[in-house]
This record gives C-alpha cells, sequence and structure tokens, in this order.
C-alpha cells in the first residue's frame, strides 16, 4: 500500500451536499494526503519540509480549499498564516511580510499554547529604532541601552523615601537603590554574554552569520547598525535575511522538545504558510527564495510548512510534476536535497506541482475533511510534570554518582572539559583548563604541577592572540596518555613518561609564547590533556570524545602521546584515523604501528631498529655469542595485547636466531638465581615496571653478577625515578636504550657550544625559572636531567607547529597582517604538509633527525643509543652514553659504532 492512501481515506469526508463538496482537478486528493503527511508531526524527531510550489492553471484554484484544509479542523487547528503577494501588506517588502506573518501566527487560536516570539520581536524593533546621527556616539549608544532597557520593562520612577526613624529611613533607601540598581545590573550581564544565562536572546545574534556581527565586537554595537540609518550601509537581503533567520530561529526554539517541558511535545502538527499570487519576481517569490536561502547557509532545518500558489515556478527549477504524482515527487527532493544543499543549488528546497492538463476525465467530487492536529501523546499532560521532574532529579543523582565524582567532573566556570567515571573510579575524558586536573593520587604532584602550567600557558596564549588582533596561526593539540589507575606508593613517582611528555609539549608551547609580539607568522599553542586510563583501556572512550572536541574546534589539528604500545592504543589509532585526527607518538615503537591510521607519524625508531642496535653492540662491543632474553607483560596482560614487548621479542627471535639460548617470561617473585655470574648478554625485554623487581632478584647474586645486563627503553622510565633505584644492587652495572641521548645535559651543551641554534634554544627554554618544577640542566650539585620523553614531546608537537606556520604562510602571501580563520586548514592538510617538509633533509628534532618515506609513518635512520649506569642507585650521576646507531643531524652518519 502507497504510503498516501491511508491519509487519503482519511481526507474524504462522508456524503456532503452539492453546495458543501469541493470539487478538486486531478490529483487534488493526492495533493491533500501528501500535505497531511507532512503537517503530522512524527513522535520521534522532525523531517524536513519543502518549499511547496503549486503551479496555478485557468481551470484549478486550489487556495479556498486549502484555506478550509487547514483553517476548520474540528479540534486543534493547525497554526497557519495566509498573505496574498499581489496586496502584501504595509510597505510591501519582505520585513512587511513577516511582520504579518508574525501577527497570525501569534494569535491564541489554534487550540493550543500560541507561538512566542523573542528573536524576530527584537530584530523587528531595533530596525524601527531611530538615532540621531549628529550625536555623539556615546548619547547614541547610552539612548539605545536606555530604550532596551524600557523594552524589557518601563522604570517607574520612585520618590526617595522621607519620614520615620533613622533605622527605617536606612532600610527604605537601601531598598530603593536594589530597586534602581538591580535591573541596570542584570540588564547589563544579559547584552555583555559573559553570563550563561541571562541574554540567550542577545547571545543569538552575536553567533549568527548575517550582518558578520563579530565586526561589531558587543550585542549593543551590533544593534545599532540595525537601527534605521545605521543600517544604511548594509546590504538589504543580508538585513532581511537576518529578519527571516530570527522569525525562524523562534520557531525552531517553539517546537524544541526538551524532557522539562511537556507543553513542548503538545505540538504536533507544523505551523503552516500559505502565499497566494507568487511569482518570482515579486515580494512573495522573494520570501519564497530568502526562505531557501536561509535554510541552506545555515545549515538548519526549520517547522514551517510554506505552500506558494502562483505562475511559473522559478526558471533553474525543473519541469514541475503532475499533483497526481505529489508524493513520489517529495520522495524523489527528499533524497536529491542533501546533495542539492551541498551544492548550494538555487531553490533546493522547492518542489513545484501543477495540475495534470492531460487527465480528460472529470475533476474529484469528492469532499476533502479538515485536517486536525493529532492528540498529543499520554504523558504530556499538564498533570504528569511535578512527578516527571522528581523522576528525572532521582534518575539525575543516581547517573551523576556512576559518571563523576571526587577530581572528576564537569567545569562550571569554562574551559574545554569532558570526563567521566569508569572502571574503578578512573576519571577519563579530556580537559584544557584548571577546573579539571588529571590524577589526584599521593606522590604525583609533578604530573599535576605540570598540567597546570600548561593550562596556565593556554589562558596566556588566547591573551596573546586576542592581542595580535587574531592574525597569528592558532591550533589546538591533544596529549593522550595514561594518567591514572596505577598502584603506587605515597612517595612514588608512577607517571613519569607521562610527565615528561607533557613538559615536552609545555616547552614546545613556552617556546611560541616566547616569539615577538610583533611575528604574525609565529603559531600560537593551545593544548588539552586527555586521559585513556590505565595501559589506556578507556581510550575508545577518550577518542568518542576528542571527536566531538574536533567537530566543534577547527583549530584542533592533531594528538600527541598515546605513550605504550597496546592492542587499545592500536584501537585508538584506528579510532582517531576514522576521526581525521593526525597521531604523533613520541615514544611508541613497537613494529607496524603505523599499519593501524594512514595519519599516523612515529618520533622514535621501531622495535626492529632497537634490536639491531642491541645485536650490533653485543657484536662490536661485549663479543659474546649468545643473549638470555626475559620479558614481562603487566598484570592482566599477554604477548599479544602488549604490542611493544611482543614485537620486541620477535624481532630478537629473528635477529639472534640461535644464539639466544634462554627465552623465558619473568614474573614477580621468580629467582635468577641461574643468571649468576652469566658471561653473555642478558637483556630484559619488559614494561619498566617490572624492572624493579627484576634487579631485586638479581641481588642474590652477590658479589657474582650477571657481567652484561642490557635493558629495552622501558628500562629509562625506572631509571627516571629515584624512589626505586635507591633499592638496586649498587654492584650491577646496567646498559639501557635510549631514544634521546642527543638531549641529555651534556649532549645539549656541546650543542650550545658548537652553536646548534635548535638545540641551545631548547636549552635555555628548560632552564627557565618559569617552565619546567624543577628546571633543568642548571649546574650545581644535583642537576636535573632532562628527562627522556621531553625532547620527544617537544619535537612532536614542534613538527606539527612548524607544518601549520608553513601552510599560514602560503597562505597569507599576499597579506601577511591578515586575520588567521581555523577553518582555513584541517587536520589531514596538516599531516602532509608535516610529511612534505620531512620529505627531503627531514626534520631537525632535538633528540635527532626524524625522516620518513612517503609510504610509512615510522622515521628512517632515527638515533637511538645505549645508556650506562655504573650504580644505579647512584642518582646524582647521569648516565653515559657507550653506542649508538641512526643520524643525529642531516649531515650525521647513520652507521652504528661506539660512541
Amino acid at each position: 500500500m502507497r504510503r498516501s492512501e491511508l491519509p487519503k481515506r482519511e481526507l474524504i469526508g462522508q456524503r456532503q451536499s452539492t453546495a458543501g463538496r469541493e470539487r478538486l482537478p486531478a490529483g487534488g486528493l493526492e495533493l491533500f494526503a501528501l500535505l497531511a503527511r507532512l503537517l503530522r508531526r512524527p513522535r520521534r524527531g522532525d523531517r524536513r519540509l519543502p518549499l511547496l510550489w503549486l503551479v496555478r492553471s485557468d481551470t484549478a484554484d486550489l487556495m479556498v480549499p486549502l484555506r478550509r484544509f487547514l483553517g476548520q479542523g474540528p479540534r486543534r487547528r493547525v497554526p497557519h498564516a495566509v498573505l496574498d503577494a499581489d496586496a502584501p501588506p504595509g510597505a510591501g517588502d519582505v520585513p512587511a511580510l513577516l511582520r504579518e506573518l508574525h501577527r497570525q501566527l501569534s494569535l491564541e487560536a489554534f487550540g493550543a499554547a500560541r507561538l512566542r516570539f523573542r528573536h524576530y520581536p527584537l530584530a523587528e524593533w531595533l530596525m524601527q529604532q531611530s538615532l540621531s546621527l549628529g550625536i555623539d556616539a556615546d548619547d547614541s549608544r547610552a539612548a539605545l541601552v536606555r530604550r532596551l532597557r524600557d523594552r524589557r520593562g518601563p522604570r517607574t520612577p520612585e520618590a526617595l523615601p522621607s519620614g520615620g526613624d533613622a533605622v527605617s529611613i536606612v532600610s527604605q533607601v537601601l531598598l530603593w537603590l536594589v530597586r534602581r540598581a538591580v535591573p541596570g545590573v542584570v540588564f547589563r550581564a544579559a547584552v555583555s554574554g559573559r553570563v550563561p544565562v541571562l541574554g540567550r536572546h542577545y547571545n543569538w545574534f552575536m553567533r549568527q552569520q548575517y550582518l558578520a556581527p563579530r565586526q561589531s565586537v558587543t550585542f549593543l554595537g551590533f544593534a545599532e547598525r540595525l537601527t534605521a540609518g545605521w543600517r544604511d550601509g548594509e546590504q538589504p537581503d543580508q538585513v532581511n535575511k537576518l529578519l527571516l533567520h530570527a522569525f525562524l530561529e523562534d520557531l525552531r526554539q517553539a517546537y524544541r522538545r526538551r524532557p522539562w517541558r511537556p507543553s513542548d511535545w503538545r505540538r504536533t502538527a507544523y505551523p503552516a504558510l500559505l502565499i497566494d499570487n507568487v511569482a518570482p519576481g515579486n515580494v512573495g517569490g522573494e520570501l519564497v527564495r530568502l526562505i531557501g536561502d536561509v535554510r541552506t547557509e545555515t545549515g538548519r532545518n526549520d517547522p514551517l510548512l510554506v505552500i506558494a500558489s502562483g505562475g511559473q515556478p522559478p526558471p533553474e527549477l525543473p519541469e514541475p510534476h503532475p499533483l497526481t504524482e505529489a508524493d513520489e515527487a517529495f520522495d524523489e527532493w527528499v533524497d536529491a536535497l542533501p546533495e542539492m544543499r551541498r551544492l548550494r543549488r538555487p531553490a533546493a528546497w522547492l518542489v513545484a506541482l501543477r495540475p495534470d492538463d492531460t487527465d480528460t476525465g472529470p475533476p474529484s467530487r469528492a469532499g476533502v475533511r479538515p485536517f486536525s492536529a493529532p492528540d498529543p501523546p499520554w504523558w504530556s499532560r499538564r498533570f504528569l510534570p511535578a512527578a516527571l521532574c522528581l523522576l528525572l532529579v532521582a534518575a539525575l543523582g543516581v547517573w551523576v554518582g556512576s559518571r563523576w565524582g571526587p577530581g572528576c567532573h564537569p567545569s562550571l566556570t569554562g574551559g574545554r572539559i569532558s570526563v567521566e567515571v569508569v572502571g574503578k573510579g578512573e576519571c577519563v575524558g579530556y580537559s584544557d583548563s584548571a577546573a579539571q586536573v588529571f590524577n589526584n593520587d599521593p606522590g604525583q604532584e609533578g604530573l599535576r604541577t605540570v598540567q597546570r602550567r600548561i593550562f596556565a600557558q593556554n589562558r596566556a596564549a588566547e591573551e596573546v592572540w586576542q592581542r595580535s588582533d587574531q592574525r597569528r596561526p592558532f591550533l589546538t593539540l591533544v596529549y593522550l596518555g595514561t594518567l591514572t589507575g596505577n598502584l603506587t606508593r605515597a612517595d612514588e613517582e608512577s607517571y613519569v613518561s607521562e610527565r615528561e611528555e607533557l613538559e615536552g609539549m609545555a616547552t614546545a608551547q613556552y617556546a611560541l609564547l616566547k616569539e615577538s609580539a610583533g611575528a604574525d607568522g609565529a603559531a600560537l599553542l593551545r593544548i588539552v590533556v586527555a586521559n585513556g586510563g590505565r595501559q589506556m583501556i578507556y581510550a575508545d572512550r577518550a577518542v568518542a570524545m576528542l571527536a566531538e572536541l574536533a567537530r566543534d574546534d577547527p583549530t584542533l589539528l592533531g594528538v600527541v602521546g598515546l605513550v605504550e604500545s597496546r592492542t587499545s592504543t592500536a584501537r585508538a589509532l584506528r579510532e582517531l584515523n576514522q576521526v581525521g585526527l593526525p597521531v604523533l607518538a613520541p615514544t611508541l615503537s613497537a613494529d607496524k604501528m603505523d599499519a593501524n591510521s594512514r595519519l599516523y607519524l612515529q618520533i622514535s625508531a621501531p622495535n626492529k631498529d632497537q634490536v639491531k642496535l642491541v645485536d650490533a653492540y653485543a657484536k662490536q662491543v661485549l663479543k659474546v655469542n649468545e643473549a638470555h632474553v626475559f620479558y614481562t607483560t603487566l598484570e592482566g596482560s599477554t604477548l599479544t595485547e602488549d604490542l611493544y614487548v611482543g614485537t620486541l621479542v620477535d624481532g630478537l627471535r629473528q635477529q639472534f636466531g640461535p644464539r639466544i639460548t634462554r627465552l623465558d617470561e619473568w614474573r614477580t617473585g621468580q629467582r635468577l638465581t641461574d643468571e649468576c655470574g652469566y658471561a653473555g648478554m642478558l637483556f630484559y625485554a619488559g614494561r619498566w615496571s617490572e624492572f624493579d623487581g627484576f634487579l631485586r632478584a638479581l641481588r642474590e647474586c652477590g658479589g657474582n653478577p650477571p657481567r652484561h645486563l642490557v635493558a629495552d627503553d622501558s628500562a629509562n622510565r625506572y631509571m627516571a625515578n629515584p624512589g626505586l633505584r635507591a633499592a638496586a644492587p649498587g654492584n650491577l652495572p646496567v646498559t639501557y636504550v635510549s631514544k634521546a641521548a642527543l638531549a641529555t645535559c651534556a649532549a645539549l651543551r656541546a650543542a650550545q657550544d658548537r652553536r646548534d641554534d635548535a638545540r641551545a634554544s631548547f636549552l635555555s627554554w628548560i632552564q627557565a625559572d618559569d617552565l619546567l618544577d624543577p628546571p633543568r640542566c642548571r649546574t650545581g650539585a644535583e642537576e636535573e636531567q632532562v628527562g627522556e620523553r621531553v625532547s620527544l614531546a617537544y619535537d612532536a608537537s614542534m613538527m606539527l607547529v612548524r607544518a601549520v606556520e608553513s601552510l599560514a604562510a602560503r597562505l597569507h602571501h599576499a597579506d601577511p597582517r591578515q586575520r588567521w580563520e581555523p577553518d582555513s586548514v584541517n587536520p589531514v592538510g596538516v599531516h602532509a604538509e608535516v610529511l612534505r617538509q620531512n620529505a627531503g633533509q627531514g626534520y631537525p628534532g632535538v633528540a635527532g633527525l626524524i625522516r620518513f618515506t612517503p609510504d610509512s609513518g615510522e622515521p628512517v635512520d632515527k638515533r637511538l643509543a645505549l645508556m650506562r649506569v655504573e650504580q644505579v642507585p647512584d642518582v646524582a650521576r647521569a648516565p653515559v652514553e657507550v653506542f649508538r646507531c641512526g643520524a643525529a643531524d642531516a649531515s650525521g652518519p647513520a652507521a652504528c659504532g661506539p660512541a
């Protein structure tokens, strides 16, 4: 059965007298069936409504039956208005038509609560105001302010109180002052746009797109431009679109369905506008055109069904459909609308219908029953709101308790914050302000301190951008890491890697803030800190929140971090790839991580290069032919899930082959006495969190420890933790892989001496008093080392920043002082620019040259080194580089060899 057949049966009335019977043209019943379908509002969601253009013929005038169809419903009538383009009201222009349309739809005459308008009456009122052009601008503004305040409610003059005792007089004076002052304060707060609740309709004018409201800075400035005389310099078409947009916005708000307002759900039929005698050149045709333009340009739907009757439709429309095919014409339009809106086709919203002149049969003589709005749902009745509110409050309390908790809550003071409590109380989500700082565990003050530093620099970056008249490129990067979930002691820092990576990003942000105020091409950086939970288990939830942020914030251009190579991290990469956000991972090194995202770039060398480094060291320096390998995975994880350990172990098997005479998984509590005095290479291929227990197990060897203990790069997280190192055996030297040997204090000072500007600048930043806590590389008794991941995260951030600056320079080459438009670049374009810049000599990173091939996100010949610590408990002595592979600079060698 066709969808229009059932409504058509409902439309046909009982037998009527000849006088009351409607003589409809062929297809008339199909048209009214379509109208009934369109007017009836769905119980869920809303439909897009077309602009119906009924082509009038000499024998068929449908306006009379249309008026009866809409206006004579037996119960709840359809809110509707009727206009005649041949006899327009008032001045006969679009504003006059809108005034009449507003008057008719505002009547409480349709069996339901009347439609209320807030934006359109304000815009119309402002256009009726006249401010003298010759008076001082401040006086003109003051006059407009007084009128706006009086429009909200005229002030009645009150005499100062007199008489009575002193207390009475003082209290009356205070009351008089409150009555005089409070309305003015409330009004100023409402029009300022700074108070979220007050003045939302004023704020709407500053957010909508017509007449460039941001050029006026404040609503009062924009309101002045709308007054008579002052708007003469504006385009009339834009003024009309603003009026119409405000009118349609009021309809949208009137037809919003909010759970706490059952009255919203009582609107079960869309309002309709009938316009007679419409032609492409008259005011009726102009109104129809503007409605379509506003819908297309704003991208927003509205609940107004427009039915225009007149001559031939606009020439850009295809041939009108006959009335008998009304249902099919509408379905075709629904399918074609998204593409027509995307291409911004003229008359994209129009559906033209004509009587079928080829139908030679007699016109339909069936009566058409007037349309009545459907009955509202039972739960929207007036006696239910109180019970519903109580239920919602109870449910909200339960929901809030499960979603948020102490140290994990949405911000009430602004900022980009979206968080929720998951699993065992972990706070997952993102934040860009101090209103939400991740991890309130004891001993993690360093992690919290660097977050607060970043959030303070976020505010500073936005202030500098505003002071630069928004000319400097402005971008947002997300740090996504593991900021919660580890079991720690009160004196143990368990998030060294995350803290160091945040410090690296903070250093990049700080360096950009120190650029000259006149450097319009220098970018400014805002950092959003995001938490994916322990082992990135909840990264999918964090990515879902970031996807929403990316849709809302065009400055968001990339993600830095991810910390650990796991299957959950790989899943997060795939989801970020779908969102379209490039990822630069400072320390991930599991092989083939780039297979999970075409927008993934890795700053550190992959595990296959680490394996070659260790093999070359064993052959060239240790001169050993066999190795014992022990690997670990965290509790609840496996080699399959831990991609870092899994690919590292696979690489060792392939590289060493039969030279590996023992390959075992080590678990906490397992004894290692068999390794005492071992003359080959004892290689630790596990996570840093078990390395402490591994070293403790080797204490049983006493004075006969293994000769050559070598650890993977994860061990540097252990080496950065003085509290853990204190319990290690003092007679067991450890050699471990470093991804940032070029960024140690000694290496940076050497680079400064040879006038390496990039590394010298980095050294000066990390030594600054107002950045890292504590500052790094200060000469003294206890020099604070840089940290393995600081330079890597700095390089990742600066690569993205330099790509944005390069794009901005090409966009603004004709006018370097042009304002920065965040929409002018996108994340995919920034990723392509990073690859373009690295296609030649590579990017000169602080931690080594970064070069990519076109088909891979893994770096080529990235510098790796082996660092040696003679006595692990001695944290005052810096590690010494003993072996290296990969290129330091564009001109340097990439071969492996002793340091």
